[in-house]
């Protein structure tokens, strides 16, 4: 039996369902880079975004021969210094392509990695955005040219009470 997760307490819908497409490329080739997506919420207001899915795209990396490569990504609530992975608090999403030349001189096998792009139908939101953005990052490995990443985030705007939206910045920036 799927345990399903409601709305929690002191949080009220304030808008319907958006959905916030988002870019980063990275700076110079192979080098982690980072971009902030701003949610323009109010804080006088205590809004927060409810987070009910997010899709990551990152670039297909460079086939190069006898030379594995890769381009990885990642959205979290807080700002980071390098691409974060699902074990990560404040990690929402990660993905990556990888190509293994494994000692192939003509080619190699691709592979593709993501935490669950979509979130099981079992639950009503994956994260809660308490801050005024996200930041969404991406780094190649031994690719020949620039990589990035392009996606979009899906939820909605929430007021919540004014202890509820307290504990939830709190708890955002002093795990960052």
């Amino acid at each position: 039996m799927p345990i399903i997760i409601g709305m929690p307490t002191g949080l009220k819908q304030s808008s319907s369902v958006v959905s916030i497409g988002f870019s980063v490329d990275e700076a110079t080739i192979n080098t982690f880079t980072q971009a902030s997506v701003d949610l323009n919420l109010s804080p006088l207001d205590r809004e927060v975004f409810v987070v009910l899915a997010v899709n990551l795209d990152p670039y297909t990396p460079d086939a190069i021969a006898g030379t594995d490569t890769k381009v990885e990504s990642s959205l979290t609530t807080t700002s980071q210094t390098e691409v974060a992975n699902l074990s990560n608090a404040n990690c929402l999403a990660a993905s990556g392509n990888f190509i293994k030349a494994g000692g192939f001189t003509d080619g190699g096998v691709a592979f593709q990695s993501m935490g669950s792009e979509t979130p099981p139908a079992t639950l009503e939101y994956i994260g809660i955005i308490a801050t005024n953005d996200f930041f969404v990052q991406v780094k190649g490995t031994n690719n020949g040219r620039t990589r990035g990443m392009d996606g979009k985030l899906y939820g909605y705007r929430a007021v919540a009470s004014a202890d509820i939206y307290a504990a939830l910045v709190q708890s955002e920036v002093l795990s960052a």
